[in-house]
């Protein structure tokens, strides 16, 4: 079976597909966040990009044991950590639309980008604004400037 064959909203579970107005609208999404996302978004979000439960608890600076703890709890995560998942699952979505397929996004991940000071974008995704470092630099992409 290809990567073709599956429909790209057929990764996004029913959760995520709920969000993705709220990502779509920075206001709608910061008030998303306020409220907290239950834990479940994060590990939905991770299985969309691909990180480990590890990669996303440092991503979110706390521990895995917390995460699943939050998860099984059914508990939300704060404000922070809610409005950096929310900007993950909205990069994720402009990856997937700029790269074709999120499998391709996640390897551009990994990369050092010369855009980003050689950095691997992955390694910027631990504070809101090194999210939006990395989405400027995938609209940049989208756009054809790469210098």
């Amino acid at each position: 079976m290809t990567a073709t064959a599956t429909p790209p909203a057929a990764v996004y579970s029913p959760a995520l597909r709920g969000l993705q107005a709220t990502v779509a609208d920075s206001f709608a999404l910061v008030m998303e966040a306020r409220t907290g996302v239950p834990a479940k978004i994060a590990f939905d979000v991770a299985a969309l990009l691909k990180l480990s439960a590890d990669e996303l608890a440092a991503l979110l600076h706390t521990t895995t044991k917390t995460l699943r703890a939050y998860r099984e709890g059914k508990k939300r995560l704060g404000p922070a950590a809610s409005e950096q998942v929310l900007k993950l699952l909205a990069l994720a979505r402009q990856g997937e639309e700029v790269f074709g397929a999120l499998p391709a996004f996640r390897r551009w991940l990994d990369k050092p980008a010369y855009g980003l000071d050689n950095q691997p974008p992955l390694a910027l995704l631990e504070t809101s604004g090194g999210i939006d470092l990395v989405a400027d630099e995938v609209d940049r992409i989208a756009h054809g400037d790469l210098a």
